[in-house]
């Protein structure tokens, strides 16, 4: 990478970060108090300052990497950031838009005029064009596939044409290709006609002349055996090949298996059609986790830190509304025990403990039965193997955290039978966190819905409910 595109780490990011939002706050800050001034030729003065500020932080700007400007860029709120992005040169454009978030980058796309996004989405090749059509306008698709040669032109209907999440959405078409019948020098010689390889490029793809995959030659066969060696003498045969409707989630946990730096894409008919790098596949699994994490809280992707107010509130509201239905069923559980509560006050300062435990417990079991299921590693028949494991997990941290917590209610307030429904009452909650911290995701994954949708959320609601019936309707049994 060329000193102008350094890529900058986590130290260095955070520096670019504060230097751009010191650059910001400065121009700002000038600019007002000239504005305030009263001077001869203010608008002069004015207009000098601010280029000189915008001067200075486009050189910033121009020796950022395109993935930290979209740092950067994420990192601002909407006004300094479409100051930011003015400055950014054109021909970056695209692969900044490739590297920001689904949010930000509508929120960018939305302040380009046409001719700014055709030139920005023509910078870039078919796969990467791929990506971004979904948030351009359709003239925009239209006036940049008028300019593309038929080979891009097909390149691009095929990358559009595959589902997201497949290994079609994430290959490439940017690949080497080589004859077996060929030497070793000839090879070399060829590899000389380009000004650079593309990216990941550890293999060579062996082909006839129809294109049928035949084998892989890796870079380190080729540098160090005899120049006069055939290709076909030396190319692998045993290789690890996808298809383009594969899952992308199969083809990520391939290339963690197997520490794959790239991997040939073929059809059915075994014809060499792309391939797929691990950069594609480490976005792949970064973008699947964040994903994760917002969908467990019920959230989307679309909503940005900085976004308006009413998006965020439309991402939020749904979940909201389920929790303060449970949130009113919970507080009518307690409301039907009022008369044990209010004849044995220890029950209020308990009873959130119970709820509590059980809550944090729920959430451990679900988070590892939805990473298992991200990892492939559970079947829909498994449930009642993995319910009898975590109700055993449940069923001794009832009995020894219960137990302790027991204890202490009966050394605080003096009562051994409230130390035993106490101890009941953590072991049963749990028990009920366990079988619906593995049912939940199960369920959903079942029923075609995504496991991880809106999981904490479901079991802090069973938890809290669960939690206060047990204990008060334990307590209201055996003390009063």
């Amino acid at each position: 990478m060329s000193e102008e595109l350094h890529h900058a780490d986590g130290d260095e990011l955070q520096q670019h970060l504060a230097e751009v939002q010191t650059l910001l706050a400065r121009q700002k800050l000038v600019e007002e108090l000239v504005h305030r001034q009263e001077m001869p030729r203010h608008a002069l003065v004015e207009g000098l300052v601010h280029k000189q500020h915008l001067a200075e932080l486009r050189t910033r700007l121009e020796h950022m990497h395109p993935a930290d400007v979209a740092y950067v860029l994420e990192a601002l709120p909407l006004d300094e950031r479409l100051i930011v992005w003015d400055l950014v040169k054109a021909e970056r454009d695209g692969d900044i838009l490739l590297e920001v978030s689904d949010a930000v980058r509508e929120s960018l796309i939305a302040n380009m005029d046409s001719h700014e996004l055709v030139a920005a989405a023509e910078s870039l090749d078919a796969d990467e064009l791929a990506d971004l059509a979904p948030d351009l306008p359709h003239e925009v698709i239209e006036g940049v596939y008028q300019a593309l040669s038929v080979e891009e032109r097909e390149q691009l209907r095929a990358a559009m044409s595959y589902p997201e999440e497949s290994v079609g959405s994430i290959m490439d078409f940017d690949m080497v290709t080589v004859r077996e019948d060929v030497t070793l020098e000839v090879v070399l010689r060829y590899l000389r006609l380009f000004d650079d390889l593309p990216d990941h490029t550890d293999q060579l793809f062996v082909v006839d002349r129809e294109d049928h995959l035949k084998g892989v030659l890796p870079l380190n066969k080729l540098l160090v055996s005899d120049p006069d060696t055939e290709v076909g003498t030396l190319m692998v045969t045993d290789f690890i090949d996808l298809q383009p409707d594969d899952a992308a989630e199969d083809a990520a946990k391939a290339f963690e298996r197997y520490d794959l730096v790239s991997a040939p894409v073929v059809d059915a008919g075994h014809k060499l059609i792309g391939r797929v790098t691990v950069n594609t596949v480490v976005d792949f699994i970064r973008e699947e986790s964040e994903a994760e994490q917002l969908a467990q809280a019920g959230l989307k992707e679309e909503e940005d830190i900085f976004a308006p107010v009413w998006d965020s509130v439309k991402n939020r509201w749904a979940w909201l509304a389920v929790n303060l239905v449970t949130a009113f069923f919970a507080s009518r559980v307690i409301g039907a025990f009022e008369g044990s509560i209010e004849k044995l006050v220890a029950l209020a300062a308990l009873m959130p403990i119970v709820a509590g435990i059980g809550g944090n417990s729920g959430n451990q079991t679900i988070t590892m039965i939805v990473r298992a299921i991200a990892m492939g590693q559970v079947q829909p028949d498994a449930m009642r193997r993995l319910l009898r494991k975590e109700l055993g997990v449940a069923s001794i941290n009832g009995v020894i955290w219960g137990g302790l917590l027991g204890l202490a209610a009966w050394w605080i307030y003096d009562s051994a039978q409230l130390g035993l429904v106490m101890t009941a009452a953590m072991t049963l909650n749990l028990l009920l966190a366990a079988t619906a911290g593995v049912g939940i995701p199960l369920l959903r994954q079942r029923f075609g819905a995504d496991p991880a949708m809106g999981g904490s959320v479901l079991i802090t609601a069973l938890t809290d409910s669960g939690g206060f019936f047990i204990f008060l309707g334990l307590a209201t049994l055996f003390l009063l």
